[in-house]
C-alpha cells in the first residue's frame, strides 16, 4: 500500500455563474490524516471534495498533492480515490468483478489482478464473497466492496462522499469505527465528507466546518466543541445554549478574568485566557455585545457551596429520559435553557412544575463575537 501524502489547498475559488460554490478555500491536510469536510447541505463540501478528485475545476488558486500540482490534472492522473455515495457498483458484475475493474482499465496482468482483488478483499474482510453480485450483499458490505475496489488502484489519497448515510444507526456506528481502523492500517490520507457532526467527531482527526462556500473554523473534534470560532460553528457542532449579552472591558489582571452579561440570566466573570480572540478584540476596544453559550452538559444542580459561575432559579419544564443523561428545558423568565443531567439508578428525577437552582462554571462559558439578531 502507498503511504498517505499531504494535501495544499490555497485561496481556491469555484463558482458556476453568478454562483459562488466555494470562496477563498486554504486548507493544509497532513500525510495520513483522516479529515473530515462537515457542513450543511449546500454549504460546498462535496464541490470541495470532487474538486480534489478532479471532476471539478477551480476557477482560482492552487491544489496540490504530495507536493505536486494537479489543479490541471485530470482525475485518473491524480493517484486519488473516490468512493461515492451510492458506490457505484457494477450490478451485473460479481464482487470480484467489480473490484477488478479499474485494474483491467489499467491493463494489469489476469494472475496480478486476481492476487491484488484477494489482498483487498481480505483487507475489508470479505474473502469468500469474490463470486456473489451486489444485490446479495448488505448495504455494510457493498460499501466494503466499493472501498476494496478504491483501494485496489492503490491511491495516494483516499476520498469518501458521506460513506455512511445509506446504513441504519447501529451499522453506521461500527461501520465507521471499522472504517477508521482499515485507514490507520493503511496510513492513508483520507478525507470524507459528511453532514453529520456526531459522524464526524467520532472518526475524524481534525474537521474542516463550511457554511455557505466558507470554512468556518479547521481543527480537531475537541477544539470545534470546546472553543468554537462563531456562533454557526457553536450551533452546528453539538448542542447548545446561547444568548445575547455584553462583554465588559473591566480585566481584574490578578484573576485573569473580565465581567460577562447574559440577558436574563445573570452576570459572571469569565478567564480571559479562554475567551476565542474575535471576542478577546471587543473586550479590549471597551466592551460590547456578544454571545454567550454554554453546553447543555455543563448545567449542574446548585450544591451548598459558593458558586465559581453562573447561578439562576429555574422552572422545570419539559424532560426527555435519554438512558445516560435526562434532557430537561428550564424556564427563566422568558428565557430557556437546555439541561443534560446526568442519570443514575435510584435518584428522583426532577418533577415538571419545580423549582430549582442550577449553576454553570464560568470556564464553560464561551463568548463569542456574533451576537444572535
Amino acid at each position: 500500500m502507498n503511504s498517505g501524502v499531504g494535501i495544499e489547498v490555497e485561496g481556491v475559488s469555484l463558482a458556476y455563474g453568478a454562483n459562488r460554490v466555494l470562496r477563498d478555500i486554504s486548507l493544509s491536510i497532513v500525510p495520513g490524516e483522516f479529515f473530515a469536510l462537515l457542513g450543511p447541505s449546500g454549504s460546498g463540501k462535496s464541490t470541495l471534495l470532487r474538486l480534489l478528485a478532479g471532476f471539478n475545476r477551480a476557477s482560482g488558486g492552487n491544489v496540490t498533492i504530495g507536493g505536486k500540482d494537479v489543479a490541471l490534472l485530470p482525475p485518473w492522473k491524480r493517484d486519488v480515490g473516490m468512493v461515492f455515495q451510492n458506490y457505484a457498483l457494477w450490478p451485473h458484475l460479481t464482487v470480484a468483478g467489480n473490484v477488478a475493474f479499474g485494474l483491467e482499465e489499467r491493463r494489469w496482468p489476469r494472475a496480478r489482478i486476481r492476487e491484488r482483488v484477494r489482498e483487498v478483499l481480505d483487507l475489508v474482510s470479505l474473502a469468500g464473497y469474490e463470486d456473489r453480485r451486489p444485490g446479495e450483499l448488505s448495504g455494510g458490505q457493498q460499501q466494503r466492496v466499493a472501498i476494496a475496489r478504491t483501494l485496489a488502484i492503490e491511491p495516494r489519497v483516499l476520498l469518501l462522499d458521506e460513506p455512511l448515510s445509506n446504513l441504519d444507526a447501529k451499522l453506521r456506528a461500527a461501520t465507521g469505527l471499522e472504517l477508521k481502523r482499515l485507514q490507520r492500517r493503511l496510513g492513508l490520507t483520507t478525507v470524507f465528507v459528511t453532514h453529520d457532526q456526531q459522524e464526524a467527531m467520532t472518526i475524524a482527526d481534525r474537521l474542516a466546518v463550511l457554511d455557505q462556500g466558507v470554512i468556518q473554523q479547521v481543527g480537531t473534534p475537541r477544539e470545534l466543541y470546546d472553543t468554537p470560532a462563531n456562533r454557526f460553528v457553536a450551533e452546528f457542532v453539538g448542542s447548545i445554549n446561547l444568548y445575547a449579552g455584553r462583554i465588559d472591558p473591566d480585566v481584574d489582571r490578578a484573576s485573569g478574568t473580565c465581567a460577562v452579561e447574559i440577558d436574563g440570566l445573570g452576570r459572571v466573570r469569565v478567564p480571559v485566557a479562554r475567551i476565542a480572540a474575535p471576542a478577546a478584540a471587543i473586550a479590549a476596544g471597551g466592551g460590547g455585545a456578544v454571545a454567550l453559550a454554554f453546553r447543555p452538559h455543563a448545567v449542574r444542580l446548585a450544591g451548598s457551596g459558593a458558586v465559581d459561575g453562573l447561578a439562576f432559579d429555574a422552572e422545570i419544564g419539559t424532560t426527555e429520559f435519554l438512558g445516560e443523561f435526562v434532557r430537561h428545558e428550564l424556564a427563566v423568565g422568558p428565557l430557556r435553557v437546555v439541561a443534560d443531567l446526568p442519570h443514575a439508578r435510584f435518584v428522583e428525577a426532577l418533577v415538571p412544575g419545580a423549582r430549582a437552582r442550577f449553576v454553570v462554571s464560568s470556564t464553560e462559558i464561551v463568548v463569542l463575537a456574533d451576537p444572535p439578531r
